[in-house]
């Protein structure tokens, strides 16, 4: 360790000059200053900036993966995102379908009903017209029978006696009032 001191002693200039390696009058300290960095480079590579490049190469090839592995999710997300687009408008189509045939089943069971509703209405009137019919029928026949049993009536009490036209007008009140009384 003494010759490296005594070395470094006379490198400095002796007395409180100091070393510096770029002061051309003092050939030696130019000569050492090489000498040392050169033999200094390849241990500073291998030690200190061989394994900064290797950091530096490995951060690299992270921030490459990274950013293949988000372009590949931002492809995928696309990609997914066509998919949906997609479905979601195949589903949207379906609905539509599915609205149109519902709105179409539903009007024709509509006018099914109204054609049935308007079937039994005819029919009820056709029905009820019938009714209407039989009713006046059955009205004009006892209406008929009882005229009939009235002339009837009349004319067997006129047959009996020889009446005056006084007499018809008061057999025909009361006939008239005994078939109210009989109804």
């Amino acid at each position: 360790m003494q010759p490296f001191l005594a070395t470094l002693a006379s490198l400095s200039g002796g007395e409180g000059g100091g070393f510096n390696p770029i002061d051309l009058a003092a050939g030696g300290n130019l000569f050492w200053t090489l000498a040392i960095f050169l033999v200094s480079v390849p241990l500073i590579w291998k030690v200190v900036m061989g394994p900064v490049t290797l950091a530096l190469e490995e951060r690299d090839a992270k921030t490459e993966r990274a950013i293949a592995a988000a372009e590949q999710a931002s492809k995928d997300a696309a990609e997914a995102r066509a998919k949906l687009e997609a479905t979601l408008t195949e589903a949207q189509a379906q609905a539509a379908q599915a609205m149109a045939q519902a709105r179409a089943r539903a009007e024709a069971r509509g006018q099914e009903i109204v054609d049935s509703a308007k079937a039994e209405a005819a029919q009820l009137v056709d029905g009820a017209r019938k009714a209407i019919r039989a009713e006046q029928d059955k009205a004009i026949s006892a209406i008929r029978n009882e005229v009939v049993d009235l002339t009837m009536n009349a004319a067997s009490k006129v047959l009996e006696r020889r009446v005056t036209s006084e007499d018809d007008r008061r057999l025909v009140a009361e006939l008239v009032a005994q078939r109210s009384v009989k109804n």
